[in-house]
C-alpha cells in the first residue's frame, strides 16, 4: 500500500467515525425532541476546531440557509451552541459546546424549569377553582366531594415539582456532583 492509499484510508477512516458519532448524536437529540437535521448541525459543529458561519454550514450539510438559522437558534436556546465573535469578521459565527457535562446539564434544567413553572402555576389556578367549589355550601355535597378528593391530588403532586425544583438546583450548583461525580474517560 502506498502512503497515498494509506493517507486516503485514514482519512476515509477519521470521516466515517465522526458521522458515526454525528448521527448518534442526532439521534439521540431525536429522543428528547429536537430534530434530527439539527442533531446533525450540532455534530457537525462539534466536530469543528474554529466558529463557522451560516454560509460554511451550509456548504457542509447541504441544508437551506432558513433551515440553519432555525437549527442554530434552537441550539443556541438550549446552550448547545454559542454566538462567538471574531475581530475582521462581519458575519456571525458559531461554535458548538463541546463539554457534554455541561450541555447535559443546561438542555434538561431549561426543560425541567420550564416543567416545574407551568405546572406550579397549573396547580396553583386549579387549587383555587377547586377550594371555590369545596367551599361553595349551596352545591351539593356530593359535587364538593369530587372537588375535595380532585383537589388532594392535584395538591400531593406538588411534591414531585418540589423535588424537580431541587433536582435542578442540584445540577446548577454543582451539588449533584459530590453524589455522582463526573470522571473523564481514560483513553
Amino acid at each position: 500500500m502506498t502512503s497515498s492509499d494509506k493517507l486516503h484510508e485514514a482519512e476515509a477512516k477519521i470521516a466515517e467515525a465522526k458521522d458515526i458519532v454525528t448521527n448518534s448524536i442526532s439521534e439521540t437529540l431525536d429522543h428528547y425532541g429536537i430534530a434530527p437535521s439539527i442533531g446533525r448541525l450540532y455534530g457537525t459543529l462539534y466536530f469543528e476546531d474554529k466558529a463557522l458561519t451560516l454560509d460554511e454550514m451550509k456548504e457542509e450539510l447541504g441544508m437551506s440557509k432558513p433551515s440553519m438559522s432555525t437549527g442554530v437558534r434552537k441550539l443556541q436556546d438550549i446552550k448547545m451552541v454559542h454566538k462567538v465573535w471574531q475581530r475582521g469578521t462581519r458575519k456571525d459565527l458559531y461554535k458548538a459546546e463541546k463539554n457534554f457535562f455541561k450541555s447535559f446539564i443546561q438542555f434538561f434544567c431549561i426543560r425541567w424549569e420550564r416543567e416545574v413553572e407551568e405546572n406550579f402555576e397549573a396547580i396553583e389556578h386549579s387549587e383555587k377553582q377547586l377550594l371555590e367549589v369545596i367551599n361553595d355550601e349551596e352545591l351539593p355535597q356530593h359535587i364538593r366531594e369530587e372537588a375535595e378528593k380532585c383537589y388532594q391530588q392535584i395538591h400531593e403532586s406538588r411534591a414531585y415539582y418540589q423535588w424537580l425544583d431541587k433536582l435542578v438546583e442540584s445540577f446548577r450548583s454543582g451539588e449533584i456532583f459530590s453524589y455522582i461525580p463526573m470522571e473523564k474517560e481514560e483513553k
